[in-house]
């Protein structure tokens, strides 16, 4: 499966979660399907989405948060896995589409295909951990992880393709201060 068709079944499961999506193609794929103010899209600071993420999740533990990650954004901050580990929010899924390739700066191979990520988070101290890698198995294996108490980590096999997606189109501030709304439960 791409990551862009994989991006599509986990977002066609997802309702009023809080989505922070990490920067890079996998912006433009999650902002491509559905745009909406409760997702975020990092346009900047590579491997930091995990970091935002795991903040919103403490400061809104009624609220499930989702963190769309790439194998290189991970590997660009892996001490947030331990981070998150240790602060045990649960109510943050964290998934993570591992394609083996900085995919959005040139196809540059990433360590994971040496580094099984879902190890490292497992070996951290997430609470529930799961690879998938049959496009089939994922619609279940989310719905499961979304309603287990996290922290939740699910590294998904997808391919190199990478589908002609527009940019996002809402300016940061824009974006911002919808999220912030959003978060609050505040109509747009």
């Amino acid at each position: 499966m791409t990551r862009a068709e994989a991006i599509h079944v986990v977002l066609s499961k997802l309702t009023d979660e809080l989505v922070i999506v990490c920067n890079g193609f996998p912006s433009r794929e999650a902002f491509s399907f559905h745009d909406r103010s409760e997702r975020f899209y990092m346009i900047g600071s590579m491997g930091l989405a995990s970091a935002i993420g795991v903040g919103i999740a403490l400061a809104k533990p009624t609220r499930t948060v989702v963190v769309m990650d790439g194998d290189g954004n991970v590997l660009m901050n892996m001490g947030t896995l331990a981070t998150i580990a240790a602060h045990q929010p649960k109510n943050l899924l964290h998934v993570v589409f591992d394609n083996e390739v900085y995919g959005s700066t040139g196809d540059q191979a990433t360590l994971s295909h040496s580094v099984s990520l879902d190890a490292v988070a497992r070996s951290c101290g997430y609470a529930v951990v799961n690879r998938v890698v049959e496009e089939h198995l994922l619609p279940h294996t989310l719905e499961r992880m979304l309603s287990a108490h996290g922290p939740g980590f699910l590294l998904v096999k997808v391919s190199r393709q990478v589908d002609d997606v527009l940019r996002v189109d809402v300016a940061p501030d824009v974006m911002t201060k919808r999220f912030m709304k959003a978060a609050n439960g505040m109509p747009e």
